[in-house]
């Protein structure tokens, strides 16, 4: 060692699972030399609730549905809503058309109420609580719109194999026009808040930052990989239900600032946009439903007899507020369950960009950037396979991965 210099001390700090800074359960082990973070890993597997297991060995493809709708309490509609379409796809169902409207309105509702959580806890992370508490004062129109349109706030049950279970009539317009009103009106306010404040600022610009390159590498999706300039959106690229009538654009932060840096600040104004533009969305379902039933098959248990008879695999996306949701299943004649369903949540790929976006940032920059992710952890934890012969876990390589996928694709084109 020459003369003058010092040997670097780092050591690992675990954050989690259960931490005033995370709002979810998950762990992070940060790696610090200081006050700065040099490396990270993450760990789950906190709150695996065996979701798809009912789904196979329990409850019959409709019951799933609701099961489906309380895999997150915050992304309860996108997750029936990629479930049915999967059913619906491995059945050949086609819903009519205004279902597919009514699906697209109830999910940019939820949207908005995801968007204006997030920006909440957001605040929260970096102790600005006044902001905390008038997003989520801003948060409560929605909610009550919500539940005016569906008859609750949480869970909805709006969706059904084959369409939807309510209606949204031409009487219930003006209640809902009031409340993309109001959100219009606001719209300067939170804009001006969330972009211009000096302390959010600070604490946001250059923080976190995910590259482009990056973003596509680890598959980032959602609000965080449009905000490091990846226009990747579901509604968009593969419209599915209503979304194909629709004006879709993804958002990105260039649209506002004319850059794109990938920051936390950057999150901040995808989401913030993403609000305008689901009130946009529900303005033009309104415009354009068509009128016609709301299910390809009102008789519960005609529907239930074909679903039994089903053979095939059917696979739903949507773009959920965090990113795409996929839902698999395979229904096989004669079963009254499915015979496979599998969930991919957002977050499940969003995780990978952690170490990346945590590197070079110092401790007190832990809880916004983790929380710009808006990690759901219920929608993501999976069970770990294991040999029980060996009592060792069973780690697939690349090598191996690649030739199950060939494997797989051959059988698909038989």
């Amino acid at each position: 060692m020459a003369v003058g210099e010092t040997e670097k001390a780092t050591f690992t700090i675990p954050v989690g699972p259960i931490h005033p800074a995370l709002k979810e359960p998950i762990r992070l082990a940060l790696t610090v030399d200081g006050e700065e973070i040099v490396d990270a890993d993450v760990f789950v597997g906190q709150v695996h609730r065996g979701i798809e297991w009912l789904g196979m060995n329990r409850n019959n493809p409709i019951q799933s549905i609701y099961t489906a709708e309380r895999i997150c309490g915050i992304c309860n509609i996108c997750h029936p809503f990629s479930f049915v379409m999967a059913v619906e796809h491995a059945t050949g169902i086609t819903p009519p058309p205004r279902a597919d409207y009514i699906r697209a309105i109830t999910a940019e509702m939820e949207r908005i109420h995801s968007h204006l959580l997030w920006a909440g806890v957001a605040a929260h992370e970096i102790g600005f609580d006044t902001i905390f508490h008038l997003a989520w004062r801003v948060r409560e129109e929605i909610m009550d719109l919500i539940e005016y349109v569906t008859g609750n706030r949480v869970t909805k049950a709006m969706f059904q194999i084959g369409g939807v279970r309510r209606d949204i009539t031409e009487e219930q317009f003006p209640r809902i026009r009031q409340s993309l009103d109001y959100y219009k009106s606001i719209f300067d306010q939170l804009k001006k808040v969330f972009l211009d404040d000096k302390t959010i600022r600070m604490r946001t610009k250059n923080v976190g930052i995910l590259k482009r390159e990056d973003a596509l590498k680890l598959l980032t999706c959602g609000p965080s990989g449009r905000a490091s300039g990846v226009p990747k959106d579901v509604r968009q690229d593969q419209p599915y239900a209503a979304y194909a009538d629709l004006d879709v654009k993804a958002i990105t932060p260039d649209i506002l600032t004319g850059t794109v840096v990938g920051d936390v600040y950057d999150r901040i104004i995808v989401r913030l946009l993403e609000v305008k533009q689901s009130i946009e969305i529900i303005e033009q379902c309104m415009e354009k439903m068509p009128p016609g039933p709301l299910l390809a098959q009102p008789k519960i248990a005609v529907l239930l007899k074909t679903l039994t008879k089903a053979e095939g695999e059917g696979i739903g996306r949507a773009e959920a507020p965090r990113g795409e949701v996929v839902h698999y299943v395979r229904m096989e004649a004669g079963r009254e369950t499915l015979a496979t369903w599998k969930v991919r949540a957002p977050t499940y790929v969003n995780l990978m960009s952690v170490p990346t976006i945590l590197k070079g940032m110092q401790i007190a920059d832990v809880p916004i950037t983790f929380a710009s992710l808006d990690p759901c952890m219920s929608c993501t934890n999976r069970v770990v396979v294991t040999d029980r012969a060996v009592g060792r876990k069973s780690v697939m390589d690349y090598e191996r991965l690649h030739q199950l996928s060939i494997e797989k694709t051959k059988e698909l084109q038989l």
